[in-house]
């Protein structure tokens, strides 16, 4: 699942704060979910038709349909509670489809915490928040209610983060195969995420490093200090936010250098071994341990114009 950030915004409407009150005693309320990014087409195709990740994780390649019947075809995988989405160039519309072009959505995981998140945006100087409704078509023709999410801006250049929480209706529909309420309120990843992961090596995402312009970040970090994330600014610009077992890194740089650099997993159990899989132009490294670290390089990369 994606937000593309164009696409949604076209639809958006330009809501007014919620009326919740901020104010959880500390509570963090929203989680990494997901990220993608924007691959050259070897990368992206070598992904695509990877023997090892299918067995490296629960990997799936699948089409959706969205908000407005658009669609989009990602390369999944899919962890516990968190996954990766990956796109090769073109694959998404306009600049979206460019390389480098990459989205994160943390989510909350109790009902009613996105609106105190928005209550929370003024505080981080954000005076209009973009709330919007995402839905998906399961093939009848039908729209489901999906999440609802939060963009700090409408304005960005090839990375947008936004916030978002489950709707009811999605839980409720059969066909999302998501599991049971482990409490009252429960819209949590766990619950979303199917348990295919336990048949696999990787667990879950523990670590993002994604390059973006310094107008993507200002973007991104209200969102991040109104959900509860710790933000730490990086000498040189750029920030770490920790929190929910995920850390997020941010490097500033130019927009001809912007991507996917890095993504830390967590194995479901340690290995004695350090495997190497190269995949186009990125390298997997598993083990040994518990741990594995996705590199992605950008000697592809074109010239900025």
């Amino acid at each position: 699942m994606i937000v593309v950030v164009a696409l949604a915004l076209a639809g958006a409407v330009q809501g007014g704060v919620s009326s919740a009150q901020a104010g959880n005693g500390g509570r963090q309320l929203l989680f990494y979910n997901h990220a993608y990014g924007v691959l050259e087409r070897e990368t992206a195709d070598a992904i695509e038709h990877s023997a090892y990740l299918r067995d490296f994780a629960n990997f799936q390649v699948r089409t959706t349909t969205g908000s407005g019947g658009q669609t989009w075809t990602g390369r999944y995988l899919m962890g516990r509670e968190t996954y990766l989405e990956l796109f090769g160039v073109g694959d998404l519309p306009g600049k979206d489809g460019t390389l480098g072009a990459a989205g994160m959505g943390v989510s909350t995981e109790q009902a009613g915490d996105l609106a105190t998140v928005i209550a929370r945006l003024p505080e981080q100087g954000v005076g209009d928040p973009v709330e919007f409704q995402q839905t998906r078509d399961f093939g009848d023709g039908v729209p489901v209610p999906w999440f609802d999410a939060v963009f700090t801006t409408e304005e960005y250049d090839l990375f947008g983060a936004w916030g978002m929480e489950y709707r009811p209706e999605y839980f409720a529909d059969p066909r999302g195969n998501t599991e049971p309420a482990a409490h009252p309120g429960d819209v949590g990843r766990e619950r979303y995420l199917s348990d295919g992961y336990r048949d696999h090596l990787m667990r879950d995402v523990t670590g993002i490093r994604l390059a973006v312009t310094a107008r993507d970040l200002a973007g991104t970090v209200p969102l991040l200090k109104a959900g509860g994330f710790a933000v730490r600014s990086l000498p040189g610009g750029g920030v770490v936010a920790t929190g929910g077992g995920t850390t997020l890194r941010f490097d500033t740089v130019p927009l001809d250098q912007v991507g996917l650099r890095q993504v830390e997993m967590s194995l479901n159990r340690p290995v004695t071994y350090r495997h190497v899989e190269r995949i186009g132009h990125s390298a997997l490294v598993v083990g040994p341990g518990t741990r594995a670290v996705w590199t992605f390089d950008d000697q592809d990369r074109p010239a900025a114009p």
